[in-house]
């Protein structure tokens, strides 16, 4: 790697690591904060746990966090899943949360909780969602990795999938967050270097209802304590290189169970014709910074316009080739930016595809 301020000895580290922790479990407790990051913090339990419902609520200061009011700044975090941790190993685990004020209702930033009821409510579509998380990987002077230094590379061409020196860079932090993924049980399917170099993808899924969030925030995680240790930064921004330079999405794939069966394009088509009715409801939910990148040019549609076709990135929805071929499957919602909420893209697809709920409008919800 290039050089870091980051101050990390390896060597030293693993000698404390592997000491007993003389029947302590350490919980990672994670949680989304009001400015879309992830923030965490560590508890020590007595003994191992199997179930997050075997963990205690917990809190911390939402006036730090862009959560809350200083003179009311409490906010409750409670576990909603678990996870092995790969960077503690053994019993120790992370836990996943939903944030909570103190009268008992949803923090503004907790959009899981509806989406929870939605996904519940639609129980019987059996609703699979698989998503493709880009991201930038940075040096520590915000300049993507391995490009020169206030420069520019060769232009795009030869680095989407690309092998070898000059066309891939930092592979060695994809490699370990993708192992790290997989030690922690997240539902990854695979990674690939993209268009703009230092650009790379993850994929999460398929998984079905509210699992797809939960994993793929714990893999975003994952990402940022991986290159912490690098001593690279990521980014999610939209569009974080301007000019001729490919954005970062979050391509959203959606499969019901009427897709999948025989005669499923029905479903596909309904569902891709309900989107259009929704397009600026859904744009608004799709990620800060989205109309730099979706300008109708580099694999994007136009923001200001909805289309859905079959195996053409242009448009706002694709549907692939095979599915087509085959008359049934799934659709891929191209229009959702690398940092949009996937709580936020799973629950006003649910909403649009099988109506609302009363108290839920994810059109509305805080931005």
């Amino acid at each position: 790697m290039a050089d870091s301020t980051t101050i990390s000895n390896t060597e030293n580290l693993m000698k404390y690591m592997k000491l007993d922790q003389k029947g302590a479990v350490l919980a990672e407790y994670i949680w989304i904060d009001g400015s879309n990051g992830v923030r965490t913090k560590t508890k020590t339990l007595s003994k191992p746990v199997k179930d997050y419902k075997e963990l205690p609520e917990w809190n911390f200061d939402g006036s730090s966090t862009g959560q809350a009011p200083g003179d009311n700044s409490d906010v409750y975090i409670r576990p909603v899943a678990i996870f092995p941790d790969p960077f503690r190993g053994g019993d120790n685990i992370l836990v996943m949360t939903e944030t909570w004020d103190s009268d008992g209702t949803p923090n503004k930033y907790n959009y899981r909780h509806e989406a929870v009821r939605l996904m519940d409510a639609n129980a019987k579509h059996e609703p699979w969602f698989g998503l493709e998380q880009e991201y930038t990987i940075l040096g520590p002077d915000g300049w993507p990795y391995g490009w020169p230094k206030g420069g520019y590379p060769a232009p795009q061409g030869p680095y989407y999938c690309g092998v070898g020196t000059g066309k891939v860079f930092c592979r060695d932090i994809v490699e370990a967050h993708y192992k790290a993924c997989l030690y922690a049980g997240i539902q990854i399917s695979g990674i690939n270097a993209e268009v703009m170099p230092s650009q790379w993808e993850f994929q999460v899924g398929p998984c079905e209802g509210i699992q797809l969030g939960d994993h793929l925030w714990v893999a975003r995680y994952l990402l940022y304590r991986v290159a912490e240790e690098f001593g690279a930064k990521i980014t999610i921004e939209p569009k974080p290189i301007k000019g001729d330079w490919n954005g970062t999405g979050l391509h959203t794939n959606v499969s019901t169970t009427d897709m999948r069966k025989d005669g499923g394009m029905k479903a596909i088509e309904d569902a891709c014709k309900k989107l259009g009715e929704r397009h600026k409801e859904h744009i608004d939910v799709y990620g800060e910074g989205n109309a730099d990148r979706m300008t109708g040019e580099h694999e994007t549609a136009s923001m200001d316009k909805y289309s859905y076709a079959v195996a053409d990135r242009g448009a706002s929805i694709r549907i692939p080739r095979q599915c087509a071929q085959e008359g049934k499957g799934y659709f891929e919602d191209r229009r959702p930016a690398s940092n949009a909420c996937p709580y936020r893209i799973t629950g006003i697809m649910m909403e649009t595809m099988f109506g609302g709920m009363d108290g839920i409008d994810f059109s509305k919800a805080e931005t």
